[in-house]
Protein backbone atom coordinates (compact mmCIF):
# COMPACT_ATOMS: atom_id res chain seq x y z
CA UNK A 1 0.00 0.00 0.00
CA UNK A 2 1.14 3.57 -0.29
CA UNK A 3 2.87 5.79 1.89
CA UNK A 4 -0.35 8.21 1.22
CA UNK A 5 -2.52 5.47 1.40
CA UNK A 6 -1.54 4.21 4.51
CA UNK A 7 -1.33 7.96 6.05
CA UNK A 8 -5.01 9.02 5.10
CA UNK A 9 -6.20 5.70 6.52
CA UNK A 10 -4.53 6.32 9.66
CA UNK A 11 -6.12 9.83 10.16
CA UNK A 12 -9.29 8.40 9.87
CA UNK A 13 -8.54 6.02 12.13
CA UNK A 14 -8.41 9.00 14.58
CA UNK A 15 -12.03 9.42 14.62
CA UNK A 16 -13.97 11.76 17.10
CA UNK A 17 -15.62 8.81 18.87
CA UNK A 18 -17.30 8.48 22.61
CA UNK A 19 -14.17 9.37 24.09
CA UNK A 20 -12.38 12.68 23.89
CA UNK A 21 -10.58 12.65 20.41
CA UNK A 22 -6.48 13.05 20.47
CA UNK A 23 -6.19 16.81 18.75
CA UNK A 24 -3.63 16.20 16.41
CA UNK A 25 -2.89 18.99 15.07
CA UNK A 26 -1.03 18.55 11.79
CA UNK A 27 1.12 21.28 12.35
CA UNK A 28 4.41 21.97 10.65
CA UNK A 29 7.46 21.39 12.59
CA UNK A 30 9.05 24.21 14.62
CA UNK A 31 6.14 26.40 15.34
CA UNK A 32 5.40 29.06 17.79
CA UNK A 33 2.80 28.35 20.08
CA UNK A 34 -0.82 28.99 18.57
CA UNK A 35 -1.85 32.58 18.59
CA UNK A 36 1.58 34.01 18.53
CA UNK A 37 1.40 37.56 17.17
CA UNK A 38 4.18 36.74 15.15
CA UNK A 39 2.45 33.61 13.42
CA UNK A 40 0.17 34.20 10.79
CA UNK A 41 -3.19 32.06 10.71
CA UNK A 42 -3.73 29.53 8.06
CA UNK A 43 -7.13 28.01 7.62
CA UNK A 44 -7.13 24.63 7.09
CA UNK A 45 -8.30 25.12 3.02
CA UNK A 46 -4.93 26.77 2.27
CA UNK A 47 -2.96 24.02 3.67
CA UNK A 48 -2.81 22.10 0.01
CA UNK A 49 0.34 20.05 1.10
CA UNK A 50 -1.57 18.26 3.32
CA UNK A 51 -4.42 17.67 2.01
CA UNK A 52 -4.09 17.14 -1.53
CA UNK A 53 -2.13 13.55 -1.03
CA UNK A 54 -5.26 12.45 0.78
CA UNK A 55 -7.79 13.31 -1.89
CA UNK A 56 -5.79 12.12 -4.26
CA UNK A 57 -7.67 9.85 -7.27
CA UNK A 58 -10.82 10.21 -4.97
CA UNK A 59 -14.41 10.99 -6.18
CA UNK A 60 -15.19 14.06 -3.89
CA UNK A 61 -18.62 15.51 -2.39
CA UNK A 62 -17.91 19.31 -1.38
CA UNK A 63 -19.69 21.23 1.06
CA UNK A 64 -18.76 24.81 0.60
CA UNK A 65 -20.13 28.03 -0.15
CA UNK A 66 -18.68 31.60 -1.01
CA UNK A 67 -16.52 31.93 2.32
CA UNK A 68 -14.45 28.74 1.19
CA UNK A 69 -11.28 30.66 0.08
CA UNK A 70 -7.60 30.22 -0.54
CA UNK A 71 -6.77 34.08 -0.40
CA UNK A 72 -8.38 35.01 -3.80
CA UNK A 73 -9.34 32.29 -4.81
CA UNK A 74 -12.19 29.66 -4.35
CA UNK A 75 -11.58 26.48 -2.49
CA UNK A 76 -13.39 24.11 -5.36
CA UNK A 77 -11.60 26.39 -8.60
CA UNK A 78 -8.20 25.43 -6.78
CA UNK A 79 -9.02 21.97 -6.46
CA UNK A 80 -10.38 21.60 -10.12
CA UNK A 81 -7.46 23.14 -11.88
CA UNK A 82 -5.14 20.84 -9.41
CA UNK A 83 -7.02 17.98 -10.76
CA UNK A 84 -9.22 16.88 -7.79
CA UNK A 85 -12.31 14.97 -8.78
CA UNK A 86 -15.07 17.12 -7.39
CA UNK A 87 -18.40 15.18 -8.06
CA UNK A 88 -21.25 17.31 -6.72
CA UNK A 89 -21.07 20.33 -4.53
CA UNK A 90 -23.21 20.64 -1.06
CA UNK A 91 -24.64 23.89 -0.42
CA UNK A 92 -25.58 25.06 2.77
CA UNK A 93 -28.26 28.38 3.42
CA UNK A 94 -27.61 31.09 0.88
CA UNK A 95 -26.45 28.99 -1.65
CA UNK A 96 -22.75 27.97 -3.18
CA UNK A 97 -21.56 31.83 -4.40
CA UNK A 98 -23.75 33.32 -1.23
CA UNK A 99 -25.87 35.64 -3.13
CA UNK A 100 -29.63 34.39 -1.58
CA UNK A 101 -31.54 36.33 0.79
CA UNK A 102 -31.46 34.61 4.37
CA UNK A 103 -34.43 31.67 4.50
CA UNK A 104 -34.57 31.97 0.42
CA UNK A 105 -35.43 28.68 -1.58
CA UNK A 106 -32.27 27.69 -3.14
CA UNK A 107 -33.12 25.08 -5.85
CA UNK A 108 -30.26 22.42 -7.38
CA UNK A 109 -28.26 23.45 -10.65
CA UNK A 110 -25.29 23.38 -12.04
CA UNK A 111 -22.16 25.79 -11.11
CA UNK A 112 -21.95 28.03 -14.10
CA UNK A 113 -18.16 28.72 -13.77
CA UNK A 114 -17.08 25.04 -12.84
CA UNK A 115 -19.86 22.81 -14.62
CA UNK A 116 -20.20 20.94 -10.82
CA UNK A 117 -24.07 19.83 -10.19
CA UNK A 118 -25.04 21.61 -7.08
CA UNK A 119 -27.18 19.65 -4.32
CA UNK A 120 -28.71 22.85 -1.96
CA UNK A 121 -29.05 21.79 1.50
CA UNK A 122 -31.43 24.49 2.44
CA UNK A 123 -34.96 24.16 2.52
CA UNK A 124 -37.09 20.81 2.50
CA UNK A 125 -33.56 18.84 1.16
CA UNK A 126 -31.51 19.24 4.16
CA UNK A 127 -29.70 16.46 4.39
CA UNK A 128 -27.94 14.60 1.71
CA UNK A 129 -29.28 11.37 0.65
CA UNK A 130 -27.77 8.05 -0.97
CA UNK A 131 -28.54 9.20 -4.54
CA UNK A 132 -26.26 12.73 -3.65
CA UNK A 133 -23.66 10.89 -1.92
CA UNK A 134 -23.70 7.58 -5.21
CA UNK A 135 -19.95 7.02 -6.20
CA UNK A 136 -18.14 9.21 -3.91
CA UNK A 137 -14.94 8.33 -1.83
CA UNK A 138 -14.83 11.52 0.54
CA UNK A 139 -16.90 14.58 1.62
CA UNK A 140 -14.96 17.82 2.24
CA UNK A 141 -16.43 20.63 4.70
CA UNK A 142 -14.77 23.86 4.27
CA UNK A 143 -17.43 26.25 5.69
CA UNK A 144 -17.36 29.65 7.58
CA UNK A 145 -19.02 30.02 11.12
CA UNK A 146 -19.43 32.56 13.00
CA UNK A 147 -20.38 30.66 16.60
CA UNK A 148 -23.57 31.10 17.25
CA UNK A 149 -25.83 28.23 17.93
CA UNK A 150 -28.78 29.70 15.46
CA UNK A 151 -26.04 30.50 12.53
CA UNK A 152 -27.65 27.53 10.45
CA UNK A 153 -24.19 26.34 8.76
CA UNK A 154 -23.52 24.11 11.86
CA UNK A 155 -26.69 22.52 11.42
CA UNK A 156 -25.99 22.03 7.49
CA UNK A 157 -22.66 20.18 8.75
CA UNK A 158 -24.97 18.09 11.13
CA UNK A 159 -27.05 16.50 8.39
CA UNK A 160 -23.66 15.93 6.36
CA UNK A 161 -22.27 13.80 8.82
CA UNK A 162 -25.40 11.79 9.61
CA UNK A 163 -25.67 11.28 5.58
CA UNK A 164 -21.56 10.54 5.79
CA UNK A 165 -22.15 8.02 8.97
CA UNK A 166 -25.53 5.80 7.08
CA UNK A 167 -23.81 5.96 3.60
CA UNK A 168 -20.09 4.41 4.88
CA UNK A 169 -18.62 8.25 3.45
CA UNK A 170 -15.42 9.38 5.72
CA UNK A 171 -15.99 13.51 5.97
CA UNK A 172 -12.90 15.13 6.01
CA UNK A 173 -13.48 19.36 7.47
CA UNK A 174 -10.88 22.18 6.68
CA UNK A 175 -11.36 23.94 9.85
CA UNK A 176 -11.44 27.83 10.07
CA UNK A 177 -11.34 30.08 12.60
CA UNK A 178 -14.13 30.87 15.16
CA UNK A 179 -14.83 34.80 14.86
CA UNK A 180 -16.52 34.24 18.31
CA UNK A 181 -15.04 31.61 19.63
CA UNK A 182 -12.99 33.52 22.52
CA UNK A 183 -16.00 33.30 24.65
CA UNK A 184 -19.23 31.15 25.73
CA UNK A 185 -22.60 32.63 27.04
CA UNK A 186 -26.36 31.95 26.49
CA UNK A 187 -28.78 29.56 27.89
CA UNK A 188 -28.52 26.24 26.62
CA UNK A 189 -31.24 24.97 24.15
CA UNK A 190 -33.56 22.86 25.86
CA UNK A 191 -34.50 20.11 23.60
CA UNK A 192 -38.53 21.11 23.43
CA UNK A 193 -36.91 23.73 20.96
CA UNK A 194 -34.67 22.05 18.59
CA UNK A 195 -35.14 23.57 15.02
CA UNK A 196 -32.60 23.94 12.25
CA UNK A 197 -31.63 27.39 13.98
CA UNK A 198 -30.69 25.17 16.74
CA UNK A 199 -30.04 21.69 17.09
CA UNK A 200 -27.87 21.06 20.36
CA UNK A 201 -27.97 21.39 23.55
CA UNK A 202 -25.08 24.55 23.46
CA UNK A 203 -25.65 28.21 24.87
CA UNK A 204 -26.25 30.82 21.97
CA UNK A 205 -22.35 31.28 22.09
CA UNK A 206 -20.66 28.28 21.82
CA UNK A 207 -17.10 28.85 21.61
CA UNK A 208 -15.82 25.94 19.34
CA UNK A 209 -14.65 25.94 15.58
CA UNK A 210 -16.43 23.63 13.22
CA UNK A 211 -14.11 21.00 13.36
CA UNK A 212 -14.30 20.85 16.95
CA UNK A 213 -18.15 21.35 16.97
CA UNK A 214 -18.34 18.28 14.80
CA UNK A 215 -15.98 16.46 17.24
CA UNK A 216 -18.60 16.82 19.69
CA UNK A 217 -21.38 15.91 17.55
CA UNK A 218 -19.50 12.85 16.95
CA UNK A 219 -18.21 12.67 20.76
CA UNK A 220 -21.67 13.28 22.17
CA UNK A 221 -23.39 10.86 19.72
CA UNK A 222 -26.07 13.82 18.99
CA UNK A 223 -26.36 12.25 15.13
CA UNK A 224 -29.80 10.28 14.62
CA UNK A 225 -29.97 6.91 16.36
CA UNK A 226 -26.21 7.40 17.89
CA UNK A 227 -24.21 6.78 14.65
CA UNK A 228 -20.99 8.69 14.13
CA UNK A 229 -19.35 9.59 11.12
CA UNK A 230 -15.98 8.83 10.35
CA UNK A 231 -14.44 12.14 10.70
CA UNK A 232 -11.11 13.72 10.69
CA UNK A 233 -9.83 17.59 9.68
CA UNK A 234 -6.95 19.57 9.12
CA UNK A 235 -6.32 22.62 11.93
CA UNK A 236 -6.46 25.91 11.10
CA UNK A 237 -2.24 26.60 12.21
CA UNK A 238 -1.37 29.30 14.64
CA UNK A 239 -4.97 30.27 15.97
CA UNK A 240 -5.91 30.46 19.38
CA UNK A 241 -9.17 31.00 20.83
CA UNK A 242 -7.78 34.07 22.84
CA UNK A 243 -7.77 35.45 19.30
CA UNK A 244 -9.91 38.33 17.55
CA UNK A 245 -10.08 36.62 14.31
CA UNK A 246 -10.95 38.91 11.52
CA UNK A 247 -12.77 37.14 8.24
CA UNK A 248 -11.74 37.90 5.16
CA UNK A 249 -14.74 37.25 3.20
CA UNK A 250 -18.41 37.86 5.12
CA UNK A 251 -19.94 35.13 6.04
CA UNK A 252 -23.63 35.93 4.99
CA UNK A 253 -25.41 38.86 2.97
CA UNK A 254 -26.36 40.11 6.02
CA UNK A 255 -22.92 39.92 8.01
CA UNK A 256 -21.03 42.54 6.17
CA UNK A 257 -18.36 43.02 8.47
CA UNK A 258 -16.57 42.16 11.97
CA UNK A 259 -18.74 44.60 13.99
CA UNK A 260 -22.03 43.00 12.79
CA UNK A 261 -20.30 39.62 13.52
CA UNK A 262 -19.67 40.23 16.86
CA UNK A 263 -23.10 41.96 17.16
CA UNK A 264 -25.02 39.01 16.03
CA UNK A 265 -25.32 36.68 18.66
CA UNK A 266 -27.26 39.80 20.88
CA UNK A 267 -29.30 41.09 17.71
CA UNK A 268 -30.67 37.78 16.23
CA UNK A 269 -32.77 37.45 19.35
CA UNK A 270 -34.89 40.29 17.56
CA UNK A 271 -35.41 38.20 14.60
CA UNK A 272 -38.30 36.79 16.95
CA UNK A 273 -39.86 40.06 17.49
CA UNK A 274 -41.66 42.85 15.45
CA UNK A 275 -38.29 44.86 15.62
CA UNK A 276 -35.87 45.09 12.70
CA UNK A 277 -32.16 44.44 12.99
CA UNK A 278 -31.60 46.47 9.53
CA UNK A 279 -32.00 44.04 6.81
CA UNK A 280 -32.67 46.25 3.95
CA UNK A 281 -30.03 48.94 4.93
CA UNK A 282 -25.94 49.44 4.70
CA UNK A 283 -25.95 47.94 8.08
CA UNK A 284 -27.38 45.18 8.37
CA UNK A 285 -27.23 43.72 12.51
CA UNK A 286 -25.83 46.70 13.72
CA UNK A 287 -28.94 48.94 13.70
CA UNK A 288 -32.72 47.80 15.16
CA UNK A 289 -36.02 49.78 15.32
CA UNK A 290 -39.34 49.82 14.25
CA UNK A 291 -42.02 52.39 13.16
CA UNK A 292 -43.12 54.51 15.87
CA UNK A 293 -39.95 54.03 17.89
CA UNK A 294 -39.62 57.17 19.06
CA UNK A 295 -35.75 58.68 19.02
CA UNK A 296 -35.21 62.06 17.03
CA UNK A 297 -32.20 61.18 16.98
CA UNK A 298 -31.51 58.11 14.30
CA UNK A 299 -34.06 56.67 12.04
CA UNK A 300 -33.72 54.64 8.93
CA UNK A 301 -36.19 52.83 5.87
CA UNK A 302 -35.42 49.56 4.67
CA UNK A 303 -35.52 49.15 0.90
CA UNK A 304 -35.55 45.97 -0.98
CA UNK A 305 -31.77 44.87 -1.68
CA UNK A 306 -31.05 42.09 -4.44
CA UNK A 307 -29.05 39.16 -2.58
CA UNK A 308 -29.72 40.54 0.36
CA UNK A 309 -32.96 41.54 1.68
CA UNK A 310 -35.39 41.54 -1.29
CA UNK A 311 -38.52 41.74 0.91
CA UNK A 312 -36.77 43.22 4.09
CA UNK A 313 -38.98 43.86 7.19
CA UNK A 314 -40.80 47.65 7.10
CA UNK A 315 -40.05 47.98 3.71
CA UNK A 316 -40.32 51.45 2.66
CA UNK A 317 -41.31 52.60 6.29
CA UNK A 318 -39.51 54.88 8.24
CA UNK A 319 -37.87 53.01 11.47
CA UNK A 320 -37.42 54.92 14.85
CA UNK A 321 -34.21 53.05 16.55
CA UNK A 322 -31.18 52.43 17.94
CA UNK A 323 -27.93 52.82 16.26
CA UNK A 324 -25.89 49.83 18.36
CA UNK A 325 -22.70 51.44 18.25
CA UNK A 326 -23.37 54.49 19.20
CA UNK A 327 -25.49 53.32 22.27
CA UNK A 328 -23.10 50.83 23.39
CA UNK A 329 -20.59 53.67 23.24
CA UNK A 330 -23.28 56.34 24.91
CA UNK A 331 -23.61 52.81 27.69
CA UNK A 332 -20.42 51.25 27.75
CA UNK A 333 -21.70 47.85 26.43
CA UNK A 334 -19.04 45.32 25.64
CA UNK A 335 -20.27 44.04 21.70
CA UNK A 336 -18.16 41.65 22.24
CA UNK A 337 -20.05 39.98 24.60
CA UNK A 338 -23.87 38.38 24.62
CA UNK A 339 -26.19 41.23 25.56
CA UNK A 340 -29.94 41.58 26.54
CA UNK A 341 -30.22 45.09 27.14
CA UNK A 342 -31.30 46.54 23.82
CA UNK A 343 -33.91 43.50 24.00
CA UNK A 344 -35.34 44.48 27.17
CA UNK A 345 -34.96 48.17 25.89
CA UNK A 346 -37.16 47.80 22.82
CA UNK A 347 -39.58 45.72 24.73
CA UNK A 348 -40.06 47.80 26.89
CA UNK A 349 -40.76 50.68 24.53
CA UNK A 350 -42.72 48.98 22.37
CA UNK A 351 -46.56 49.76 22.71
CA UNK A 352 -48.71 46.84 22.49
CA UNK A 353 -46.28 44.42 24.06
CA UNK A 354 -48.65 41.10 23.45
CA UNK A 355 -47.52 41.79 19.97
CA UNK A 356 -43.63 42.10 20.12
CA UNK A 357 -42.50 38.19 20.21
CA UNK A 358 -43.52 35.75 17.64
CA UNK A 359 -43.30 31.85 17.77
CA UNK A 360 -39.82 32.14 16.70
CA UNK A 361 -38.28 33.96 19.18
CA UNK A 362 -38.33 31.00 22.20
CA UNK A 363 -36.51 28.48 19.65
CA UNK A 364 -34.31 31.36 19.40
CA UNK A 365 -33.13 31.44 22.98
CA UNK A 366 -33.31 27.76 23.22
CA UNK A 367 -36.24 27.89 25.92
CA UNK A 368 -39.47 29.73 26.92
CA UNK A 369 -37.74 31.07 29.89
CA UNK A 370 -35.83 34.31 28.47
CA UNK A 371 -39.02 35.94 27.02
CA UNK A 372 -41.12 35.54 30.01
CA UNK A 373 -38.16 37.23 31.97
CA UNK A 374 -37.91 40.18 29.54
CA UNK A 375 -41.91 40.28 30.03
CA UNK A 376 -41.41 40.54 33.71
CA UNK A 377 -38.47 42.94 33.50
CA UNK A 378 -36.05 40.42 34.92
CA UNK A 379 -32.47 42.84 35.56
CA UNK A 380 -30.08 41.29 32.61
CA UNK A 381 -27.99 40.28 35.93
CA UNK A 382 -29.91 38.33 36.86
CA UNK A 383 -30.88 36.55 33.80
CA UNK A 384 -27.07 35.74 33.36
CA UNK A 385 -26.72 34.21 36.57
CA UNK A 386 -30.03 31.71 35.98
CA UNK A 387 -27.57 30.36 32.61
CA UNK A 388 -24.39 29.83 34.70
CA UNK A 389 -24.78 26.40 35.55
CA UNK A 390 -26.08 25.34 32.11
CA UNK A 391 -22.91 27.33 30.85
CA UNK A 392 -20.42 25.57 33.57
CA UNK A 393 -21.90 21.80 32.77
CA UNK A 394 -21.28 22.74 28.70
CA UNK A 395 -17.62 23.98 29.14
CA UNK A 396 -16.85 20.96 30.82
CA UNK A 397 -18.32 18.49 28.03
CA UNK A 398 -16.68 21.55 25.62
CA UNK A 399 -13.36 21.43 26.73
CA UNK A 400 -12.74 17.88 25.93
CA UNK A 401 -13.46 17.99 21.62
CA UNK A 402 -11.10 21.13 22.22
CA UNK A 403 -8.52 21.41 19.66
CA UNK A 404 -6.64 25.13 20.10
CA UNK A 405 -5.57 26.81 23.56
CA UNK A 406 -8.51 27.84 24.98
CA UNK A 407 -9.32 31.26 26.21
CA UNK A 408 -9.91 30.04 29.86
Amino acid sequence: MKKNSLLFLSLLINLCCGEAPKHEKHSVSGEKKAGDANNTIRVGAEQTEKYLPLIKNKRIALAANHTSMIGSVHLADSMISMGVNIRVILAPEHGFRGTADAGEKVDDGIDRKTGVRIVSLYGKHQKPDKKDLHGIDLVIFDIQDVGARYYTYISTMHFIMEACAENAVPLLILDRPNPNGFYVDGPVLEKKYTSFSGMHPVPIVHGLTVAEYACMINGERWLKNGVQCKLTYITAEHYSHRDLYSLPVKPSPNLPDMTSVYLYPSLCLFEGTVVSVGRGTKRPFQIIGYPGFTNEDFSFTPVSIEGSAKNPLYEGKLCGGLDIIRDAELHKINIHRLQLSWLKTMYQNFPNKKKFFNDYFNHLAGNSTLKQQIINDVSENEIKQGWEPGIKKFKFIRKKYLLYEDFE
